[in-house]
């Protein structure tokens, strides 16, 4: 066979080797019947889509002296156009599937075969409106195809436009909740568009923020809530304070839960009386809005303040009559608060001392000249740089404190003291340099150190009745050891020692006085006469004795607010305790709360809790006796050890709220409404519980609140 030059698609050449027709029927065959239908019908359906065949060659039809035939490439630029093997002809997918009303037009109804104007033809086809019409139906319908109907659609759009506002809102929980955990400001004080610091998060509107922070406080009361309505029984805790111009109540609760004794923020009140009535309702006002009416009430705590403590006109007696059972436990923070006031108020030297204290403070802090040079002769004299503590009436802890700053920088504040000169300066050495003011500053070291344990002792939330009056009872007999010759002969030895090492005149020793006239100096004792402190007896019998012989005293008769029977009742639940499980002390305290205590359970705990002690497995205290016995073998026992641990001891969780107040409500926030301060207050107090809080909480409540579409503002507007 002569060769013969091939040309492109539709040249003049039209003959080829009768081997290279064969094989290109063949393959042509082989692609058309992928492609064939059973009924020979071989263009695409709605779905399908179009049918777009790629041959290696293409039937050629004849156009005058030329031969032309489809081109497969014609697909990429046309995606609309199928072509039928079986027909030879080009269609029009969309318009012959979807068009409607569509005439004479060859690429619906008999295909298009004029290769030589076929993209002519298919440019104006594709101009034509009928077919825009009909690509938007099959657009529609593969969208419909895939994303379901107008209704599914719907729904898809739905969930997914409500996953993405939860995302939101969970961002808006974190940091909501971050803020309130740490105590900071939300906004500033100038949020303008100039403003260089406005704000921590100001991105949403003020009514929405405030609804974001009240959920994240209602979510964390929601949880105490639970934890107390399945223990049943609870203990209310309140104290009030001076915020700014209004009167703060803080309302605490104690409760047994999960094998723990817990004692928990609940809200934070404003009042407007401060009669015993208007207080004992506003604080069963707050067990009304929280749920807690139901529960069992079993005691009461509260400062000794009259309006508190009366017996028959003050808050606990008002509270009482709503809930019979709640014994008033009058704090004993407080209580040994009192005591060390009662003991130095009745003590004249003890007076003068601690009046000497603090005017030795405000000598060194009010003059920065001074206090610079008490540092420098501090530095001088190779003292380690200490800062005198201020005293105070409510916080007794830093009494001993203030003693001890006293005794380690002495011989930096007689110098100091003597290089100053001043009249007050010469009046305050005069009175720090007596054997007789080393004595008392060494005494009350020695006392206060035996209270001061005692202090933190009782600030502990998981501490129970029992052992706190074991612990006050080791202090009183620590101190009735201090009421001897022995311990007085070693105080004065100590007061001795330290009085020769800083040249300080023992007591009965002759020194020589110049006389001189009284200008310069100040009256040191008051008009009257008093005992001379000038000997070892007369230090002990005016001073020593009676400082301890009055606390006590005063330990014995404040620490008794609780009946006897009842207090017996509870220390039988300790098995620290002489009387532990001691069945008449058990009984007397389960009838008060009318608990039907079983006879036999206790008898089986006795015996339970000795082989656990034999088994090298002791209780160490009562809550480890309330986790040994079983619910279901042991119920009515554990009710009543249960109801024992929940009597708190004192109201110091009351004490640490305002410790927040005064860190939220500063002078910096003085706008905040009553209702953000109480949100604020439980977000920071209960920083564990809101820490551990499910986002989705707060969004599931936040999304209940009807008419509160969250209101972001934009940079730029501020709007």
């Amino acid at each position: 066979c002569p060769r013969q030059r091939d040309g492109p698609l539709g040249s003049r050449s039209s003959r080829y080797p009768v081997v290279a027709k064969a094989q290109i029927h063949r393959e042509n065959d082989e692609a058309a019947a992928a492609t064939h239908s059973t009924t020979g019908f071989d263009l695409g359906d709605k779905d399908t889509g179009p049918r777009q065949v790629k041959l290696k060659s293409y039937p050629h039809d004849t156009f005058g002296t030329q031969k032309r035939a489809f081109n497969h490439s014609w697909f990429e630029k046309h995606n609309w156009l199928e072509y039928s093997v079986n027909q030879s002809a080009a269609f029009c997918f969309p318009c012959r599937v979807f068009g409607k009303n569509i005439k004479h037009d060859s690429l619906v109804s008999n295909g298009c075969k004029n290769w030589k104007k076929a993209l002519v033809i298919f440019g104006k086809h594709e101009m034509a409106q009928t077919h825009k019409d009909s690509v938007v139906t099959w657009k529609s319908y593969q969208g419909t195809s895939k994303q379901g109907n107008v209704a599914q659609m719907i729904a898809t759009a739905n969930v997914s436009e409500i996953v993405e506002r939860r995302e939101y809102l969970r961002r808006i929980v974190a940091v909501t909740s971050m803020l309130g955990r740490q105590g900071l400001p939300f906004r500033g004080h100038d949020e303008g568009e100039d403003s260089p610091n406005r704000g921590n998060f100001l991105y949403i509107s003020p009514t929405s923020q405030n609804d974001m922070i009240d959920c994240c406080a209602q979510e964390v009361t929601s949880v105490i809530v639970s934890e107390m309505t399945k223990s049943k029984v609870y203990s209310i805790m309140v104290d009030e304070a001076r915020d700014k111009k209004a009167e703060q109540l803080a309302v605490c609760v104690r409760y047994v839960s999960e094998g723990a004794v817990k004692e928990r923020f609940l809200a934070l009140a404003e009042i407007k009386s401060f009669d015993a009535q208007s207080i004992a309702n506003e604080i069963q006002q707050q067990i009304q809005n929280y749920g807690l009416a139901e529960l069992k009430c079993v005691a009461q705590t509260y400062d000794g303040a009259a309006v508190m403590s009366g017996s028959t006109g003050g808050v606990q007696a008002h509270f009482r009559r709503l809930h019979p059972e709640a014994i008033y436990v009058h704090c004993y923070a407080h209580q040994l608060n009192l005591v060390l006031c009662n003991t130095c108020k009745a003590v004249p030297e003890a007076v003068e001392l601690f009046s000497l204290l603090e005017c030795v403070y405000s000598f060194f802090s009010t003059s920065l000249v001074n206090h610079h040079k008490f540092m420098e002769t501090q530095a001088k004299l190779g003292l380690t740089k200490t800062e005198l503590v201020q005293l105070s009436n409510t916080r007794w802890a830093c009494q001993l404190r203030s003693i001890s700053a006293v005794l380690e920088t002495l011989p930096a504040i007689l110098e100091c003291l003597s290089a100053i000169g001043s009249p007050i300066a010469v009046g305050l050495r005069a009175k720090l340099y007596k054997f007789s003011a080393v004595y008392a500053l060494l005494m009350f070291q020695s006392i206060l150190s035996v209270t001061e344990g005692l202090h933190k002792f009782l600030q502990k939330e998981t501490l129970d009745l029992a052992e706190a009056f074991i612990c006050k009872q080791a202090v009183c007999d620590t101190l009735k050891g201090k009421h001897s010759d022995a311990f007085a002969t070693e105080l004065y030895e100590k007061t001795k020692a330290l009085c020769n090492t800083h040249s300080i005149p023992e007591p009965g020793a002759k020194t020589r006085h110049k006389q001189r006239k009284m200008e310069d100096f100040v009256l040191e004792a008051t008009v009257g006469s008093r005992t001379e402190l000038n000997n070892s007896d007369t230090l002990k019998r005016e001073l020593l004795f009676p400082c301890v012989d009055r606390m006590v005293g005063e330990l014995d008769q404040r620490f008794c607010s609780v009946d006897a029977g009842l207090l017996k009742g509870v220390q039988a639940c300790s098995p620290k305790s002489e009387n532990f499980l001691s069945e008449p002390h058990l009984n007397e305290l389960a009838k008060h709360y009318r608990l039907d205590l079983k006879k036999e359970e206790v008898l089986v705990a006795r015996n339970f809790l000795t082989r656990k002690t034999e088994a090298g497995c002791p209780p160490k205290n009562m809550l480890s006796v309330y986790n040994l016995l079983d619910s279901d073998m042991f119920p009515s026992l554990k009710a009543t050890i249960q109801v024992a641990l929940t009597v708190p001891v004192s109201s110091c969780s009351c004490e640490r709220s305002f410790s927040a107040l005064r860190r939220l409500h500063s002078w910096l926030r003085q706008t905040m409404g009553q209702k953000r301060l109480h949100s604020l207050a439980v977000m920071s107090i209960e920083k564990d519980t809101l820490q551990h809080l499910s986002h989705n909480r707060v969004i599931d409540r936040f999304a209940t609140l009807k008419n509160r579409p969250i209101r972001f503002i934009c940079k730029r507007s501020g709007t």
